[in-house]
């Protein structure tokens, strides 16, 4: 590869910006679904890391998914709320009948898919951004990523990779005649 065809190496940080701009997108979709409901037939899957700081799941679903969870909003959610002093995303949902408040630090989100429209968008972790880094290059934390001080104990080793929860097995069936 010769000087000429080699991409120039950028001085400004057009990776973070963008995936700021990814992460405002979700968080404005989130916004408008906690404030006016979900228009039409939109729902959203989140997917976040169940293993940053900051984040508070029932311990049973922390235990089933100690990296990585993927929740439904669509029909039967509550309370959704965007912080973006605190950097939390905040929803009520049901596990197996039981009611449950999930805290997502900003940070924490992955993924955000709304299927109606075909929309997705990934978002790097923060380990993920530091490991793509050059050497000797500091990473400057995302402004939209900022979240309170939490202590947390290190992640556990992983069993495996993240599952999605599927809902087909709970719903009802067509009898046939």
């Amino acid at each position: 590869m010769t000087d000429e065809t080699r991409q120039a190496e950028s001085l400004l940080p057009y990776d973070r910006w963008t995936e700021d701009a990814m992460r405002e997108v979700a968080l404005r979709a989130l916004e408008h679904a906690g404030e006016h409901g979900l228009p039409g037939e939109h729902h959203f899957y989140l997917t976040f890391r169940t293993d940053r700081p900051g984040v508070a799941i029932p311990g049973h679903l922390k235990a089933r998914y100690p990296e990585e969870m993927t929740i439904v909003l669509q029909h039967q959610f509550w309370d959704l709320k965007v912080d973006r002093e605190q950097g939390f995303v905040t929803a009520g949902l049901s596990f197996g009948g039981v009611p449950a408040t999930l805290v997502i630090p900003i940070s924490a989100l992955t993924a955000f898919w709304d299927p109606h429209v075909r929309v997705g968008l990934r978002f790097p972790s923060a380990e993920a951004a530091e490991a793509a880094a050059p050497a000797g290059a500091e990473v400057a934390p995302s402004p939209m990523a900022e979240q309170p001080e939490a202590e947390a104990p290190a992640p556990a080793e992983p069993e495996g990779p993240a599952q999605v929860v599927s809902l087909d097995a709970f719903r009802r069936r067509p009898t046939r005649d």
